[in-house]
């Protein structure tokens, strides 16, 4: 199952590792709580995202966990 697009934004990320956590913001119902994600999830390819950047993601189900996918970076305002 695929998860509807979700707003949120980026809580923690270790470029040496490739991997991070994705926290949802309100109104989300589930505002607060944090996803893993790869850097192979984020969309522009860049494989690098900084702490705090806006993003919509999706959640997906891999190897029985779930995770984020397809994390777009939201353009600054």
């Amino acid at each position: 199952m695929i998860s509807p697009v979700i707003l949120g934004e980026v809580a923690a990320f270790d470029q040496a590792r490739g991997l991070g956590t994705l926290r949802a913001t309100p109104p989300h119902p589930d505002a607060g709580e944090e996803i893993l994600f790869h850097c192979t999830a984020i969309s522009d390819g860049s494989r690098n995202i900084e702490v705090g950047r806006k993003v919509a993601f999706i959640v997906v189900s891999r190897h029985g966990q779930w995770e984020a996918d397809g994390v777009t970076p939201l353009a600054v305002s």
